[in-house]
């Protein structure tokens, strides 16, 4: 174990833990990819990830309620995979109108976005097309990023909300939670990106438009080619290295 310092909190790694789980879910990612496809696959992974943070040892230190919406205006990086899932949920979920009114502030948000750094984005409050009634709509195909975010008092991300320009302001996490978290996700998409798939991130409503925008993005994804032609996604660095 060594320690290691996230934001303004520093954390001793369980590494035992972390190997364990980026070596069995790969290993059952993989086989989902292979068997069920990238979609399916994540299907499953999704449900594995919320037991396994809902099992951590600190699961129950956790600020999160429904209800509890500063973090719901913040910006959020979905891979392709997630973009083209949390369609097919939204269309077999939510009725005409509602689809309507949701891809509508996609839309509306896609624009603010796209002109934008990633620095940029996380100085902008803007509120999430999924977010009505203070509950995400699409709480069960949230994307990884969502699931991964989690915080031990609510009152650090209400003051993200209230100066986004301020990036010092760090809200407290559980250590439990983001090992085992954030070691799912990794393995995950080392499974997807080693089946040959785009791993890359995207800014979600730039994601879900461009998908909505362009009939052809799909079957690209599928044939392990570029997605979004108009969109430069984001290369992620693995988050868990013992050489640190």
């Amino acid at each position: 174990m060594h320690s290691v310092n996230i934001g303004h909190m520093e954390i001793t790694l369980d590494w035992p833990l972390i190997r364990d789980i980026l070596k069995t879910e790969y290993a059952r990612a993989r086989a989902d990819i292979r068997q069920l496809g990238a979609s399916r696959a994540l299907e499953q992974s999704r449900e594995r990830h919320d037991a396994q943070i809902a099992a951590s040892v600190d699961f129950n230190t956790l600020a999160c309620r429904a209800g509890c919406t500063w973090c719901c205006y913040f910006s959020v990086d979905v891979r392709a995979v997630e973009a083209f899932s949390i369609l097919d949920f939204v269309e077999q979920t939510f009725s005409p109108q509602e689809q309507e009114r949701i891809y509508s502030e996609v839309r509306a948000n896609s624009v603010v976005f796209s002109g934008l750094s990633e620095n940029e984005r996380a100085t902008r409050n803007l509120k999430c097309p999924f977010l009505s009634d203070g509950r995400c709509g699409i709480y069960a195909a949230r994307p990884q990023s969502c699931r991964n975010y989690h915080a031990t008092d609510a009152a650090g991300c209400q003051k993200s909300f209230e100066d986004p320009q301020d990036f010092d302001i760090d809200p407290e996490f559980a250590p439990g939670v983001y090992q085992v978290g954030g070691a799912h996700v990794e393995a995950f998409n080392g499974a997807l990106e080693d089946a040959g798939y785009d791993i890359a991130a995207y800014e979600l409503n730039c994601a879900i438009n461009a998908a909505l925008s362009d009939a052809g993005a799909r079957q690209r994804f599928e044939s392990k080619l570029k997605p979004f032609l108009a969109l430069s996604g984001v290369d992620v660095v693995p988050e868990f290295d013992e050489a640190d």
